[in-house]
């Protein structure tokens, strides 16, 4: 519901009565589906959904619709491919496309199999580098209780515990939960956010999203009591109203939100500026879509930023991560879809294991983190590595300070030396980015191309605004010096 709300919703410029939303509640009242628009919005559920077996995609006739898009059409998966397979060859006389940036291929689950081979594709890299999505770095953590072995100055709260086992990421806030190492980690992130930007977080469930939250919650500058809020499959209608307010640009508050699965795909929030990942993400698919969250376009965001605790960066080195999937290893199984199994009976679930640590051990946890940036190529690169591609690159352009000073003196010259830079790869965005690196916010472009061509300390706004102050030529009048005042506050 939430991506065909969205969709409905991005169509705006259309005629009011242009646009049907299919929505079984509507039919229900109607007794019947809805006929008279000419841009239809629904979801696989609604279509499969019915008056006793009979569902409603069945009481349009196969030729009713000219062009049929599937949004997100890797979604199919192996115990529903049959029915979903079953409405577009109903609809077979339409033209049908496909949109998917996570495309599949997998037993039954194999979206080239349905739409066979793309006719069109276009990479994250071809997406940032054009303008169409916003760049991203990755905070890569790690810290002295990434693992963990039990020690007996440590409390066991509940549970057995191993005596021995080394607990990995995988196991945390599953099989064991130690609230000093989940503060830990949220200080961490609090303490590199700008704490009025909106963030998502990842966690291992829904109970783990709730213990970050209360987390961030006490260790929070704002005085808001919903600052941060869970929204997970079961917080229901309230979780939904937190996600509405959070995805409206207008209100700052709720500024973080907490989930496990429900936030990975589907939620268009524009001015997410921060994405913290305290859960292992094995799937590059699902990584795919939690990225993709954070790459909306919204005015003022240059970049976002990922803050990875738990070496899902390891993804970026994956020949799928903006590529196609490989094809799959044939398993020499059967093609037919499977029926799914019965469930089975449940069991009791195992009792989590609970560790405080001993007094004063978690001020001795120790931390370190480094930055991962994205070169021309879309790879991943070091700091230093993205410095020494641009310096490379840099004398195609000028070869002395003079020559960059005089290029960008002159708008016009600015403006196509850019355009040069950005053809090597190296956008606005990204230039921005150098400004990050070596702590220059508050100085020109030109001041971060100096420093890299010629290792020229880069100059701040108000230092230059100062030293132009002082240059101004006693003949100018007070109402014009105060004229020019204003335009150096300005710069």
């Amino acid at each position: 519901n939430i991506l065909a709300n969205q969709a409905f919703n991005a169509f705006n410029a259309f005629p009011e009565d242009a646009l049907v939303r299919i929505a079984p509640e509507d039919i229900r009242k109607k007794g019947r589906v809805p006929t008279n628009g000419s841009i239809f919005f629904s979801i696989f559920q609604t279509f499969m959904s019915g008056a006793g077996d009979t569902p409603y995609f069945g009481d349009y006739p196969p030729d009713f619709f000219d062009f049929i898009v599937v949004d997100e059409c890797h979604r199919g998966g192996a115990k529903d491919e049959s029915s979903w397979r079953g409405i577009l060859e109903y609809f077979a006389p339409a033209v049908q496309l496909g949109l998917t940036a996570t495309p599949k291929r997998r037993d039954n689950v194999d979206t080239y199999a349905y739409f066979g081979a793309p006719v069109y594709i276009y990479s994250l890299k071809d997406g940032i580098n054009d303008g169409f999505l916003t760049p991203f770095k990755v905070k890569q953590f790690a810290t002295t209780i990434d693992e963990y072995i039990y020690t007996p100055d440590d409390d066991l709260l509940e549970g057995e515990i191993q005596p021995g086992k080394t607990y990995l990421e995988k196991d945390f806030n599953r099989k064991i939960v130690i609230p000093e190492r989940e503060r830990y980690r949220v200080k961490l992130f609090m303490s590199q956010i700008d704490q009025r930007e909106k963030t998502l977080v990842f966690c291992a469930n829904q109970e783990h999203a709730a213990m970050v939250r209360d987390i961030i919650n006490q260790e929070k500058t704002s005085t808001d009591p919903l600052y941060c809020v869970r929204v997970t499959a079961n917080d229901g209608s309230m979780g939904d109203q937190y996600l509405k307010d959070f995805q409206d640009n207008e209100k700052n508050i709720p500024t973080i939100l907490t989930t496990s699965q429900k936030l990975s795909t589907g939620v268009d929030a524009r001015n997410i500026r921060n994405i913290v990942l305290l859960r292992q993400i094995n799937s590059m698919i699902e990584f795919k879509q939690i990225i993709g969250r954070g790459t909306r376009l919204y005015d003022g965001k240059d970049f976002f930023t990922v803050y990875d605790f738990v070496k899902a960066h390891h993804h970026f080195g994956d020949p799928e991560w903006d590529g196609e999937p490989l094809e799959a290893e044939s398993t020499g199984g059967s093609s037919e879809v499977r029926e799914p199994r019965l469930p089975l009976p449940p069991t009791e679930r195992p009792v989590k294991i609970r560790v405080k640590l001993r007094d004063g051990k978690e001020r001795s946890i120790q931390s370190i983190s480094s930055t991962i940036y994205f070169g021309p190529d879309g790879n991943p690169v070091t700091a230093a590595q993205f410095l020494e591609g641009l310096f490379g690159t840099l004398p195609e352009f000028f070869k002395d300070e003079d020559a960059l000073r005089q290029i960008w003196s002159d708008p016009e010259t600015r403006k196509s030396f850019l355009q040069g830079l950005a053809e090597k790869g190296y956008n606005r965005e990204l230039l921005m980015e150098m400004q990050q690196i070596i702590d220059a916010q508050n100085s020109d472009l030109y001041d971060v191309l100096a420093y890299v061509a010629f290792a020229l300390q880069p100059v701040s706004r108000s230092e230059r605004a100062e030293h132009a102050k002082q240059s101004m030529d006693q003949q100018f009048t007070d109402k014009q010096r105060a004229f020019l005042d204003f335009v150096l506050a300005q710069y």
